[in-house]
Formats: structure tokens, C-alpha cells, sequence
């Protein structure tokens, strides 16, 4: 009998704390995101054995360190990569990618697009504090115009990348935003990822004290969370403000704020509909900076959901149909191939 028809053993949070000293930075969003992580994994009915940790290179990058699973830190950008591999030789294990802003989207921006498409089923957790944490301070792919750090000390002058509309554009199949400071709602996004059979891609807004400290206060403080943020909800209305009493609406593919009440009730709004491509991607672009007059109030939780098929189940198929006609396969015929040359 395969490992994986075996009962999970069920194990605790605690069991999937290592013996290595966490060496990120007091107060760092890391630790939340991982508390997260050991918090919500027990519950999933996946043997621990099955499961697997691939990161990158940057400060998200030591997670695998951490959790008492297998796991593997990889090279600058290509944990996507390796995990591709994984998958495609052990489709089995339970896959999850760390990854940061700098390491998923600049060197390893390739990699990740070209799994999302290819649509593997594992998750991609990005940690984006908008800042290279462990190189100290420089400007990363999503860090906002005018920036200065120590590589642009006059300010970048970079448009930065929208990670949601950047895989939404490479066709993932989940995709979704939360945050290190709201534990009960980044806990209800890794179990939907872990649901979803496919490419999994979860960007979680993670504070980075020491190099780029409040980058998301705007969305994280209770002052200003409830009018800065948008929570979706498969089939509800999008609502928010500080007493619930403002919403989206459609102006054609226009997303326009209004006030409820005076005529405007909730069913008048936007019903959220994480089957829509079209919809989600005009919710991944709202993009505003929280200082620009007349913003949209930033999304969380799923934009995007879609049944397709995975790589590596179409990839078996045609391993099968292969031996079904010519029965196990002959390398050394293979790495001669059909075409010869004679040299004199």
C-alpha cells in the first residue's frame, strides 16, 4: 500500500517546531506567517511525512529551517523550479514554495510565471515586504515609486510589479492576498489553498521592521484598516468602511465607492464571483497608493479560482499511453534519438 492511502497520523503544532534557533529580526511578520503555517497544517490530513518546504534565497527563505517536515533551501529564484520537479516525480507530496518579494519576482520572476501557467499543484506563499530584507535595505520589484533605500538614494524610479495582476496575466488558477497581521484570515487562506488542486498563489503582505518598517500600516492598523481594506467573499457584496457602510459598484468596468444608504442597499453593490477572470482582474488593480485622494480600498482574500487540469497529471498520462504501446522505455535509445551523423 502507498504511503499516501495510508490514515494521516495525526500530529500537533508543536511536533512541527524544529530545534533551530529562528534567527529573523524581533518583530518581524515572518514570525506570524509561520505561526500560521504550523497552526494550520495538522488539520489538513496530510501525512507529515508528504509534506515538503522549498524555498528560495532571502529572509522568507530560512522557513523551511523551521517547520519539522522535509524541505530543501534552494538557490536565488529557483524554488519554483525545483519544486516543479518534485511534483512532477512525486505528485503525491504536499508542495509549499517560500518565497519574497525580491526572490519570486526578480531572478526567479520566470520561474514563477511558467509554473502558474503550467499550473502544478503546490503553493506559492510569497512574502512581500516590498524591500530586499537579508541583502539590508535595497529597493525590491515591489517597492513604490520614489523609494529610497540605499541602491536608490534619490528615489526609484521603477513602476512596480502588482504580484496579483502579474499571475492572474500568467493564467494561475488561485490566486489570492492576506496579511501577517491578521492571523484568522491568513489561516482561512492557506487551508483554501491547500483545497485547491493546482498552482496555488498567495501573496501575503509581510512587515519588515528593521528596513521598511509600516510599509502596510495603512491596511494592518485598527484606525484605519476597516476604511483601507476589502475583505471578498465568494457571493456577498463587496462592503467596507468603519461601519460597513460603504461599497463597490460597476459603472460599466468602472469600480466606483459608494455610500450605503439614501437608496444604495447592499444587494446594489458588486457581488464578489471568484469565477470571474474578467472581474478579478479589475479587482487586482486596485493598486492606489492609500495617500492618493479618491483611492479604492485595497483587496483581501481570494480574487480568483479555476478548475484545470495539472502538469503533472497530464504528464503521467502520456508516460502511461508510452508504455501501453511500447512498454518500458530504453534510455540509451532515447539520448541517441532518431537522427545519427557519421563523421569521417
Amino acid at each position: 500500500m502507498e504511503s499516501s492511502t495510508l490514515p494521516a497520523e495525526k500530529f500537533t503544532p508543536k511536533e512541527l517546531v524544529t530545534d533551530q534557533d529562528v534567527r529573523w529580526c524581533p518583530g518581524c511578520g515572518d514570525y506570524s506567517i509561520l505561526k500560521q503555517a504550523q497552526t494550520v497544517i495538522p488539520d489538513l490530513g496530510i501525512p507529515r511525512e508528504n509534506i515538503v518546504f522549498i524555498s528560495g534565497i532571502g529572509c522568507s527563505s530560512r522557513f523551511p529551517y523551521y517547520m519539522e517536515t522535509y524541505g530543501m533551501h534552494s538557490i536565488h529564484g529557483r524554488a519554483t523550479a525545483i519544486a516543479s520537479g518534485l511534483k512532477a516525480s512525486r505528485p503525491d507530496l504536499s508542495i509549499w514554495i517560500v518565497t519574497g518579494d525580491g526572490d519570486g519576482l526578480s531572478i526567479g520572476g520566470n520561474h514563477t510565471i511558467h509554473l502558474l501557467r503550467r499550473n502544478f499543484n503546490v503553493n506559492i506563499l510569497l512574502f512581500n515586504n516590498e524591500i530586499y530584507g537579508l541583502t539590508k535595505g535595497q529597493y525590491s520589484p515591489t517597492s513604490e515609486e520614489g523609494k529610497v533605500t540605499k541602491s536608490t538614494p534619490m528615489g526609484s524610479i521603477d513602476y512596480p510589479f502588482n504580484p496579483v495582476a502579474l499571475c492572474l496575466g500568467a493564467s494561475a488558477t488561485f490566486v489570492a492576498r492576506s496579511m501577517d497581521r491578521d492571523p484568522k484570515h491568513l489561516q482561512a487562506i492557506l487551508k483554501r489553498a491547500n483545497e485547491h488542486k493546482g498552482a496555488s498563489f498567495v501573496e501575503i503582505y509581510q512587515n519588515c521592521n528593521v528596513f521598511n518598517d509600516g510599509a502596510f500600516e495603512v491596511f494592518t492598523e485598527k484606525s484605519s484598516k476597516k476604511n483601507e481594506t476589502l475583505f471578498m467573499e465568494h457571493g456577498k457584496p463587496l462592503v467596507f468602511g468603519e461601519n460597513a457602510d460603504k461599497g463597490i459598484r460597476l459603472d460599466g468596468f468602472t469600480p466606483v465607492v459608494v455610500q450605503i444608504g439614501n437608496g444604495v442597499s447592499a444587494n446594489d453593490l458588486w457581488i464578489h464571483d471568484e469565477k470571474d477572470r474578467m472581474k478579478a482582474g479589475i479587482l487586482s488593480r486596485f493598486f492606489d497608493n492609500p495617500s492618493k485622494p479618491d483611492h479604492l480600498p485595497r483587496p483581501f482574500g481570494v480574487f480568483y479560482v479555476e478548475d484545470r487540469f495539472c502538469y503533472e497529471d497530464k504528464m503521467q498520462v502520456q508516460i502511461d499511453e508510452m508504455k501501453a504501446k511500447r512498454g518500458e522505455g530504453d534510455l540509451d535509445a532515447l539520448l541517441r534519438g532518431k537522427e545519427t551523423w557519421t563523421v569521417a
